[in-house]
């Protein structure tokens, strides 16, 4: 069986429910990732959680010629974790979004989690979160360019879907590159 990790996207409180960036129904991949972070230890597998963390001048942002309201700022209630999302005191953390000038959607985007994953002899990666179409597609299919097996827990995410299919979409995207994408049910660690 190949090593795992569990690689929760972005599930901050400016995505959920009443933040600044709203995902809809992005709340709900709370539970489930729970769930998975519960499966997790019970196998002994690591689990990472990334977030957007995002200088106030941040050029994703309106006002600085941005597609995106002003969200996830480092240090701000917005940037901290969902408060129900039960993560291990040992989690590792990466910030992303951190430098004003640049756009980063992965978590693998100017972090160390590639590294860190492969000196821990990672093999595989079990990913949920938020949001389908930007962050968690742009962190599976870097997860997959860095050479690991991927897993999408399709219940365990949400999607802006700027167009209606856009989630969708991502999925198809994420699979047409080697992703499995799979509901909570059938996971196995």
């Amino acid at each position: 069986m190949k090593k795992t990790a569990l690689f929760i996207i972005d599930v901050q409180n400016d995505f959920c429910e009443n933040g600044a960036l709203a995902v809809p129904d992005g709340t709900a991949v709370v539970p489930v990732c729970n769930r998975l972070i519960q499966m997790a230890a019970e196998r002994g597998c690591p689990v990472l959680a990334s977030r957007d963390w995002h200088p106030a001048n941040h050029c994703s942002f309106k006002d600085f010629g941005g597609p995106w309201p002003m969200h996830c700022v480092a240090g701000q209630n917005g940037a901290e974790f969902h408060p129900d999302l039960q993560l291990p005191v040992d989690v590792m953390v990466f910030n992303k979004g951190t430098d004003a000038n640049a756009e980063a959607y992965s978590a693998f985007d100017g972090t160390q989690a590639a590294g860190v994953l492969h000196d821990a002899g990672i093999e595989r990666l079990i990913i949920c979160g938020l949001a389908t179409d930007y962050c968690v597609k742009a962190s599976v299919l870097d997860a997959l360019q860095a050479g690991f097996d991927v897993l999408v827990v399709s219940d365990g995410c949400r999607a802006v879907n700027v167009n209606p299919d856009d989630g969708e979409k991502a999925f198809a995207e994420m699979e047409a590159a080697g992703a499995a994408v799979l509901p909570l049910a059938k996971v196995e660690f």
